[in-house]
C-alpha cells in the first residue's frame, strides 16, 4: 500500500525525501498511466517514450505543484498532453494523416504478431483508432479508464457536454466499424 498523495508530496518538498518520494509515486502511477499512453499511442516503445516524458515532465514541475485538482488528474493531464505532442510529431514526420487507412495507428495493430482480425478486441482496436483524436481520447478515458466526465472536464479542459457528444459519435462510429467488418 502506498501513501496518499498529500504524504507523499510533503515528502518530496523536503530534499532527503525527495528521489524517495517521487519514486513512490512512479511506483504507484506508472501502470495507470502506461496503459492510458498506450491505449493512445499502441506501440509499446513509444508508450515507454512518452511514459519517460511524463516522469520527466512531473519531476521537473511537481515541486510548483498547487494542489487545485488531485495528483493523479495532474499526471493524466500531462500524459495526455504529451500523447498528443507525439501523436502530432508522428503526424508530421511521415505527412500522413493519422487517418489515412494506408499508414499511421491501425497498420501498427495489424503489425502486432498476435493480430488477429477475426476476433472482437482486434476489431474494436482497429475502429478505435479510426475515429479522430478528440474522440478516441475520449473513447479511451471513459471506456478503457471508465474516468467520469467531470474528471475528464478537468483533465482534458472541455465541457462534460461536449465530452458526452463525443463518446457517443465514438460510440456510433465504432459500433457501426465492427458491424462493417
Amino acid at each position: 500500500m502506498y501513501p496518499d498523495d498529500k504524504e507523499l508530496l510533503e515528502d518530496f518538498k523536503r530534499k532527503e525525501s525527495r528521489e524517495k518520494a517521487f519514486t513512490t509515486i512512479i511506483k504507484k502511477y506508472q501502470e495507470k498511466l502506461y496503459w492510458h499512453i498506450r491505449r493512445l499511442v499502441i506501440s509499446h516503445d513509444d508508450a515507454d517514450d512518452v511514459l519517460q516524458n511524463v516522469f520527466l515532465k512531473v519531476w521537473n514541475a511537481l515541486e510548483n505543484f498547487r494542489g487545485d485538482s488531485q495528483l493523479f488528474t495532474w499526471m493524466y493531464r500531462i500524459a495526455t498532453n504529451e500523447c498528443l505532442t507525439f501523436l502530432e510529431q508522428q503526424k508530421k514526420r511521415t505527412s500522413v494523416s493519422l487517418n489515412d487507412d494506408d499508414s499511421g495507428l491501425a497498420n501498427k495493430i495489424i503489425a502486432d504478431k498476435n493480430f488477429d482480425a477475426s476476433k472482437l478486441e482486434w476489431k474494436l482496436q482497429l475502429a478505435i483508432q479510426q475515429l479522430p483524436e478528440k474522440q478516441r481520447l475520449v473513447f479511451n478515458l471513459r471506456y478503457y479508464d471508465e474516468m467520469p466526465y467531470e474528471k475528464m472536464s478537468k483533465i482534458l479542459d472541455t465541457s462534460e457536454g461536449a465530452l458526452k457528444a463525443s463518446y457517443h459519435h465514438a460510440a456510433k462510429k465504432i459500433e457501426a466499424f465492427i458491424k462493417e467488418n
